[in-house]
């Protein structure tokens, strides 16, 4: 293995794992396989770069921190030359972490310093620059984000954000220094790291700059960041010669479909709207399921009883509703709650033969694959930016894919399950 990604969560390890499988033209990608969880036993000998779902994102720092060392050994362990931390696009985090103590960790277990940290996804609208983070053409606290449920984003200043968890100083490579090339961007990285900054905020605005960081950062052991950090690294290896590029091949899976979606991203609740208009849709009530009126039963009876025409079920809200149930019961019990109850309703269906399931957001998608049982999974062909079909690599013919709740088209869902089933636009 070449290349090791740790994932703080199920949806953000699709996503770079689809990024590191495509890779770009005409180099093509690296052979990847996406693990849940930590693995017990070694990689398959044809798998050049692995990526380790872990769910991370908002649990206790320290208990990231541990869960990311861990899996940081089992890379190693793999012969990687290089590790990736992925993390949000939209840097999800709160003021105690959990971006600042990992990448601190990591670096220090690595003992390397001045090392780069980008969220910058340009395909999905995630730009930085100066050091601040856009989705689109608003900062990061403006756009929508600066609501969610679970890890709120206030302040669109990474320097600043990841100060206050407690990372030390933290540098920047700025546009105009990333402009002057691989030298320039490779001697700040240097002063950074003799000024003892181990994290360094790096603009990227375009895809061209994440190639350009990517071939700064060639010889580094460690690079943090979104899904667009990892662009221009399988093109290094190829070069390298150390392997020999393609592109994301898998067989398609058919059989009974499921979508469930957890996300309340404004980006998701469109696709939910435009679903409708030509698909069975089952709305969660949260008070009803709080208060035990609404079970797993009837999320299964709603999918099963309008098989082979592409139900949803989803709990999402707008801001106000989330704000109010979460007042109500409590963020914590109703983000368990919700959770558990797509992971009932998933592990029942897969058992009863459901064979393509699409999960919409990172924790429900973290919850239906652990409890679907599900070790590890071949990245196939990407459906919209950010996000692959994924198909189980042991012998249980699943084909899914969990989508973050801000990527994708407004018609993602349908298009997901054609996808998977190798009947997409890609297919063809």
């Amino acid at each position: 293995m070449l290349l090791g990604v740790i994932a703080d969560d199920f949806t953000g390890a699709s996503d770079i794992a689809n990024t590191i499988a495509k890779g770009i033209a005409p180099e093509g990608g690296l052979r990847t396989v996406q693990y849940l969880g930590v693995p017990a036993a070694p990689a398959a000998a044809d798998v050049e770069a692995g990526v380790i779902s872990l769910k991370s994102r908002s649990i206790p720092a320290a208990e990231a921190v541990a869960q990311s060392l861990a899996a940081l050994d089992w890379l190693l362990a793999q012969g990687c030359r290089q590790i990736v931390f992925k993390y949000c696009s939209t840097f999800d985090s709160t003021p105690e972490g959990n971006i600042g103590p990992v990448g601190v960790a990591l670096a220090r277990r690595l003992d390397v310093r001045g090392v780069i940290a980008c969220p910058a996804f340009p395909d999905a609208g995630r730009s930085v620059y100066m050091g601040h983070l856009f989705v689109g053409n608003r900062l990061l606290n403006e756009s929508g984000m600066e609501h969610h449920p679970l890890n709120p984003m206030t302040d669109p200043d990474l320097r600043r954000w990841l100060a206050r968890q407690g990372t030390g100083p933290v540098g920047l490579i700025d546009w105009p220094t990333l402009q002057r090339g691989t030298v320039a961007t490779r001697a700040a990285l240097d002063a950074a790291a003799a000024r003892g900054e181990q994290l360094v905020i790096a603009d990227a605005i375009r895809n061209d700059d994440l190639l350009a960081l990517a071939e700064a950062c060639a010889d580094a052991r460690l690079l943090t960041g979104g899904s667009g950090i990892a662009l221009g690294l399988p093109r290094n290896f190829i070069r390298r010669g150390a392997a020999h590029g393609g592109t994301p091949d898998v067989h398609g899976i058919g059989g009974p479909e499921a979508i469930l979606v957890g996300s309340c991203s404004r980006a998701t609740r469109a696709q939910i709207e435009r679903h409708r208009a030509s698909h069975p849709v089952f709305a969660i009530d949260v008070d009803q399921v709080m208060e035990g009126r609404l079970t797993v039963q009837d999320i299964v009876a709603f999918i099963r009883a309008n098989r082979d025409t592409a139900p949803l079920a989803y709990s999402s809200s707008d801001p106000d509703q989330v704000a109010a149930l979460q007042k109500k019961y409590g963020r914590e019990t109703v983000a368990h709650t919700l959770d558990a109850l797509f992971a009932s309703a998933a592990k029942e269906l897969f058992e009863s033969g459901t064979r393509r399931i699409v999960v919409g957001g990172g924790e429900t998608s973290g919850a239906v694959v652990s409890a679907l049982g599900i070790t590890s999974f071949r990245i196939g062909p990407e459906i919209d930016p950010g996000v692959p079909v994924l198909v189980s690599e042991a012998g249980a013919g699943l084909g899914m894919a969990l989508k973050s709740g801000n990527f994708g088209a407004e018609d993602f869902f349908a298009k997901a399950l054609d996808a998977i089933s190798g009947t997409g636009a890609d297919a063809r």
